[in-house]
């Protein structure tokens, strides 16, 4: 998908994305970032922030900058910073597959359902793993090809459709972890059927 196209369909998205999508994605969300162990002091990428459904789980003792591509999505997540106070939240429009910020800026690195979403994920990983910390965590929260043969087999026939409402569904999570080169330390689902996973990551350079 070209990156026009996901800014044009998240722009459009951006006042209805929350009573859409909140209800499946804000549990996910929870448990990831409260899993984290986000300490005192450390500074947290939030890539592909969006509406800002996440921002409120961060701990106010860190500097949590988000970013996204849509600038209509960032509007909303804006207001929310107002509203909750959130004194600790920078949000900046930008593409996470090139990311303007140095080497290692980051301790923690944090994608919400990004990486089916963006056209290339490989590059986007390779950005977050640029910027953050040796030894520093990468937790991804996404959509995963089926492991079940039928239910992947319907995925791959949706791919198109999925494709066109903003997102692929055909990505295998095994052929990520590698291409990614992601040290897993631990992946998870909040139910026993979920298409959801979490995945907790150590970065080593």
């Amino acid at each position: 998908m070209e990156l026009e196209s996901v800014k044009r369909i998240y722009d459009g998205y951006s006042s209805v994305y929350d009573a859409l999508f909140k209800r499946f994605f804000y549990p996910r969300i929870r448990h990831a970032i409260q899993s984290m162990d986000i300490r005192p002091g450390e500074r947290v990428l939030d890539v592909g922030v969006g509406t800002g459904l996440s921002l409120s789980f961060f701990p106010r003792h860190a500097t949590i900058v988000g970013i996204d591509l849509s600038g209509e999505m960032l509007r909303k997540a804006k207001e929310k910073v107002e509203e909750m106070g959130l004194y600790n939240v920078r949000l900046l429009e930008m593409n996470a597959m090139n990311l303007n910020f140095e080497d290692n800026s980051f301790d923690e690195v944090f994608l919400s359902h990004v990486v089916s979403v963006v056209p290339d994920p490989y590059m986007v990983m390779a950005e977050c793993r640029r910027v953050c910390k040796n030894g520093g965590k990468i937790v991804v929260v996404n959509h995963f090809k089926s492991r079940n043969k039928m239910i992947a087999g319907f995925e791959k026939i949706m791919n198109p459709v999925s494709k066109k409402i903003g997102w692929r569904s055909d990505l295998s999570m095994d052929e990520f972890v590698e291409r990614a080169s992601l040290r897993v330390e631990k992946v998870c689902k909040l139910k026993k059927i979920d298409f959801w996973h979490i995945i907790f990551t150590t970065n080593v350079k």
